[in-house]
């Protein structure tokens, strides 16, 4: 399984702006969308602040959508796009979602690294102890997504 071509550039650039509309707003830089057949599906920023809710990561938030409102094979199909790698608790959304891949800008690894901050772990080791098989890309645009954590931290 491999995530289908496209802009992952672009679609990552995206993510990162809405990133920059949570950061804006007061949230955590958190941005994520979701793309099948090459078309954005729906968009999300982080809430957690906005909204009081700690749950509502983007990824979170776009994982349960999809869940509801898109079919087994629509979500296999369906890559999501996000600022900065989904933290164990999102990617156990998107591997309940049975979404189709991740890409993501920055890594857990390297915001930690960067902020002194706990490692976490990566979504892939998530979705294996899942027995999911989810392909992930990282560090599209890393300089870009590092920059948005930098501005807002």
């Amino acid at each position: 399984m491999s995530i289908p071509d496209a802009d992952h550039e672009r679609y990552v650039e995206r993510a990162i702006e809405l990133a920059r509309e949570a950061g804006d707003r007061g949230d955590g830089p958190y941005g994520s969308l979701l793309v099948r057949d090459d078309e954005v599906v729906v968009e999300e920023t982080n809430r957690e602040e906005s909204d009081d809710d700690l749950a509502l990561h983007p990824e979170l938030t776009l994982a349960r959508r999809a869940g509801r409102e898109l079919t087994a094979d629509e979500r296999e199909r369906t890559v999501m796009y996000t600022s900065t790698e989904p933290c164990p608790m999102c990617a156990a959304g998107i591997a309940y979602a049975g979404l189709g891949g991740v890409v993501y800008s920055v890594s857990g690894a390297v915001t930690a690294e960067t902020f002194d901050g706990p490692p976490g772990i990566p979504c892939e080791e998530v979705f294996e102890r899942l027995g999911r098989e989810i392909p992930v890309e990282g560090g599209v645009l890393e300089a870009d997504g590092l920059a948005v954590h930098e501005r807002y931290r």
